[in-house]
């Protein structure tokens, strides 16, 4: 007897819907997996849920799944798009395009792909860098801009080289994950030290162990999504530069700014206060790199009323002409 298969345009591996570990009761009632072709780049999201659009960027080392615990809430709200950057869990790995003009050509165009006009955007990490250059360089795009747990390079000031040790705890990986090969034999067969520390040190509050087994796994099972990790931080030289250039315009939207108190704080809002006119800083307590994990009510507090004026203002999202997606029309 052979069971239906899934049809080709619903991922059904490893960091699909139906392959993560714990997710929230109902979670699957709600949002499903798809691939979203984006100029011959195939990339995973997750969607679900009724209301103007909202896109959530993930951070390194993490997937879409990092979203899990406040997805269902906004959902209530919201069309919610979680997904996988290129070189990231089930989406596509190729060998360039991982400074943050491409990230965000890639975001442009998976919201053009779904048929969303204008959208508003929440990133994390690295998701942080994306974001910002989604708004700077189509600005046209993005309602409102929230944003949580980064340095921004070109636009956070550097460290000097020798730093105190808490500074170093925070940033080594930079260095570490821009070097042009030995980071990747260090690590590989190594997965679960060096990315488990990143969790361990970075969090105030654990990781549930699944999900950081999950996010291990996920980058342990492929050698292209090793070297994508890395890739991120190998280019910088070319983001550094595109920020450098982004500053000198201004963003005019609004952008909410979160920081956990034991990490980052109020330094993620001086960030974006050097590219931004209208920031609005939070700093959750007890929070360390890891929001959307650590404490998802309390970043949901902040979201929901940053969010309200895009919610409410937008009954009817402007939507274009979809492009080739793969999987049900959004």
């Amino acid at each position: 007897m052979h069971l239906p298969s899934a049809p080709p345009d619903r991922p059904t591996g490893r960091g699909s819907v139906g392959r993560v570990p714990r997710l929230p009761a109902g979670f699957t009632d709600t949002f499903t997996s798809r691939y979203v072709d984006v100029d011959g780049l195939r990339l995973h999201a997750v969607t679900g849920g009724e209301g103007p659009p909202l896109l959530l960027l993930a951070g390194w080392p993490q997937t879409w799944y990092a979203w899990r615990l406040v997805m269902p809430a906004l959902a209530r709200e919201f069309r919610v798009v979680a997904v996988d950057a290129r070189g990231v869990g089930l989406s596509d790995k190729p060998a360039t395009g991982y400074d943050t003009g491409t990230l965000a050509r890639d975001m442009a165009g998976l919201m053009t792909a779904l048929g969303h006009g204008t959208f508003a955007v929440v990133g994390h990490d690295i998701g942080m860098w994306t974001g910002y250059a989604l708004a700077a360089d189509h600005g046209e795009r993005v309602e409102r801009l929230a944003v949580a747990e980064a340095a921004v390079p070109g636009l956070t000031p550097s460290p000097p080289l020798f730093s105190a040790a808490e500074v170093n705890d925070r940033l080594w990986h930079f260095a570490f994950n821009r070097l042009g090969g030995i980071n990747e034999k260090l690590v590989e067969g190594r997965e679960h030290l060096f990315f488990g520390h990143q969790f361990t040190a970075k969090a105030a509050r654990p990781l549930p162990d699944h999900a950081v087994q999950h996010y291990v796994d996920t980058l342990a099972a492929d050698p292209a999504a090793l070297r994508a990790s890395f890739a991120f931080y190998r280019s910088l030289d070319e983001t550094i530069a595109q920020n450098e250039q982004r500053a000198a315009r201004r963003l005019t939207l609004p952008v909410l700014a979160v920081g956990g108190a034991q990490n980052l704080g109020a330094a993620v809002a001086a960030t974006m206060d050097r590219a931004a006119d209208d920031v609005t800083g939070v700093v959750i307590p007890g929070c360390g790199h890891f929001p959307p994990e650590e404490t998802p009510q309390e970043l949901l507090s902040a979201l929901r009323p940053f969010l309200a004026p895009y919610r409410d203002q937008a009954v009817h999202p402007p939507r274009i002409a979809a492009a080739t997606v793969l999987g049900d029309s959004d």
